[in-house]
């Protein structure tokens, strides 16, 4: 028997096995300690629990790294594509330039939407909030691909994860156009991924539409830094939903609903809020005292999991300043204050003292904008995004032999057993 923990409840003593993974902390393991001992564990929000074996994705908060089956998400920003490193989340290694081709093919063929689908858009209000649209339509995909709907089959769970990554830039393009009043812009077999996306977003039949390859890198990157994050609040969902056996499209449905909260997928829009609420570099020195003094929350600084620079955030900004400079937007006011804000962030000791570096989210925001989104389309764009780490995370745990259906277990301060009293008697 490897290494041991004892944990001692009362006159009783549980040794748990501790078990050690490629990298990060060691990891007790109690799954025996209820059996053995009549106690549960006590963790909120599931900060110091494990809640499954992966082999997807790395996050290293202290150090500030995040890896994808073990690449750097730097070089994947800088030397892949959004589509390659779907590959490699779904499949675990980066595809040849054989298994690419075929990959591309597949996903840019599932691109189409059934025709009848696009009836289900009318029926929302025409102020719908994006998310709305993006949490109804893609829960009723399951009303028709039957055919992939059987998580049991392997060839059908694969279907459907094609399916999903394909289909999803569709219908969040159609949930961007409904709320603009536009027509519905289908997507084209010879376009890219991402430039199929912006297309859809953005041409209009009165005249032609031009993809510019700084725009499309940039979108593709921004798909590239959101595909994957461990087992954060979304994902988690996506699992206990897909524990139960739910079928993949209901489970990413639940996925998106849990990413529209502002504390997950909101971050973004909020740190552009923040930059607007500053307006101007003058106004900045009054604001950061209002941080220290408590008045003022900080938004896109500091992160749940990164102790240290989100390395997410370095790719961002570089990102960001490319947008701009193309758009011409090099002089946008809202800029110069993410960057002297980003400026005393790194060099305040309040900041520094407290890890309050900038995330990728405080850049993010400001490049969606200068591409032509609206705040309301910021976490449709993180979902269409994290699509394939949800898909890769649900199969990787449907093909795990060691997954059952999610049940934790609760600390109950409620009533004790007590009789119940006739209403007259009360």
């Amino acid at each position: 028997m490897g290494e041991t923990a004892k944990v001692t409840i009362g006159d009783q003593t549980v040794e748990l096995p501790i078990l050690k993974g490629t990298a990060g902390p060691d990891v007790v393991d109690i799954r025996k300690l209820y059996a053995a001992s009549d106690a549960f564990t006590y963790d909120p929000g599931f900060t110091s629990t494990a809640s499954c074996e992966s082999k997807i994705t790395f996050i290293d908060g202290d150090a500030g790294t995040l890896l994808h089956r073990g690449y750097p998400i730097s070089q994947l920003a800088e030397q892949s594509s959004f589509l390659e490193v779907c590959h490699l989340l779904l499949h675990g290694e980066l595809p040849t330039a054989d298994e690419f081709a075929k990959f591309e093919h597949t996903i840019t063929y599932h691109t189409m939407l059934h025709e009848q689908f696009d009836r289900f858009f009318q029926g929302f209000r025409r102020d719908a909030h994006p998310m709305a649209i993006m949490v109804g339509a893609v829960g009723a995909l399951s009303a028709f691909y039957h055919d992939s709907t059987n998580v049991d089959d392997p060839s059908q769970r694969m279907i459907s994860a094609h399916r999903l990554i394909a289909k999803m830039p569709t219908i969040a393009a159609r949930a961007f156009k409904y709320s603009q009043g536009q027509p519905f812009v289908h997507p084209r077999n010879d376009l890219s991924y991402a430039e199929n996306f912006l297309r859809m977003c953005f041409s209009v039949p009165a005249e032609d539409w031009k993809p510019n390859p700084v725009l499309t890198r940039a979108m593709d990157r921004i798909f590239i830094l959101h595909a994957d994050h461990e087992q954060n609040a979304s994902t988690s969902t996506v699992r206990l939903a897909g524990s139960s056996g739910a079928n993949p499209f209901a489970c990413i449905a639940a996925g998106i609903a849990c990413l529209w909260g502002p504390a997950h997928g909101g971050a973004n829009e909020e740190a552009l809020n923040m930059l607007k609420e500053i307006g101007s570099v003058d106004r900045i020195p009054e604001y950061v005292q209002g941080v220290k003094d408590r008045r003022y929350r900080l938004m896109g600084f500091g992160h749940r999991v990164y102790k240290n620079y989100d390395p997410r955030a370095t790719v961002m900004q570089k990102t960001c300043h490319e947008v701009l400079d193309e758009v011409g937007h090099g002089d946008d006011p809202l800029l110069k204050v993410a960057m002297e804000l980003e400026r005393i962030a790194l060099s305040d000791e309040y900041f520094i003292e407290r890890k309050l570096y900038p995330n990728v989210d405080f850049y993010s925001g400001i490049t969606l904008r200068a591409l032509g989104f609206p705040p309301e389309m910021f976490t449709v764009l993180f979902a269409v995004a994290r699509t394939v780490g949800w898909i890769a995370q649900w199969k990787e745990m449907i093909e795990d032999p060691a997954y059952k259906i999610g049940r934790p277990r609760q600390l109950y301060t409620g009533a004790p057993p007590r009789d119940y009293v006739p209403v007259e008697k009360r």
